[in-house]
């Protein structure tokens, strides 16, 4: 009986610590990762401003084939929009807030099973011949102590992916150059 109290008061103080730890845990994140591309600035836009050239190199995408996608608005820039549903990558929609051909595109990402939406760039600047890229994003999780435990754990999950699709564009956008 003692056994089972102690049990019981160890899980309780374990919940009390996630829920009372998460409050007072920054609900914010912030991602960020770069690359060098040796590729011309408007070849890596044509392939970042499309939500339809994503599927060649985001992650999300290389590690479930059959997403469902659905692409909505222009082609490419702003107002372009693509959602997806996925049983292992889960359900969201980027839309394309804002665009300047070679130098960047804004993006507002929601995701339904939390509720949240974050904002993000990718940059384009030229350099040594070629485009440094970087990929940005900025997240709230909101009031949900466990959702802040994510943000706390956000960059390294998140940067993870970041950094595999930036290999990837890395490799499409090189093996497009003449």
């Amino acid at each position: 009986m003692r056994v089972l109290k102690f049990l019981a008061m160890a899980v309780i103080g374990l919940l009390a610590l996630l829920l009372i730890g998460g409050l007072l845990l920054s609900p914010k994140f912030h991602v960020s990762r770069s690359v060098q591309i040796a590729a011309s600035p408007d070849k890596v836009y044509a392939l970042v401003a499309s939500p339809r050239q994503w599927k060649l190199w985001s992650v999300w995408n290389q590690r479930d084939p059959a997403m469902q996608i659905d692409y909505s608005g222009p082609e490419s820039g702003a107002g372009a929009v693509w959602a997806w549903r996925s049983k292992t990558e889960g359900d969201g929609k980027m839309s394309f807030t804002a665009a300047e051909p070679s130098q960047r595109v804004a993006y507002e990402l929601y995701f339904p099973d939390f509720g949240t939406t974050s904002t993000g760039e990718l940059r384009l600047s030229p350099k040594d011949g070629g485009t440094e890229l970087s990929w940005l994003m900025d997240g709230d999780m909101g009031s949900n102590p466990l959702f802040r435990w994510l943000a706390l754990f956000a960059d390294g999950m998140v940067g993870k992916d970041f950094e595999a699709g930036l290999a990837r564009l890395k490799q499409v956008s090189e093996q497009q150059q003449p």
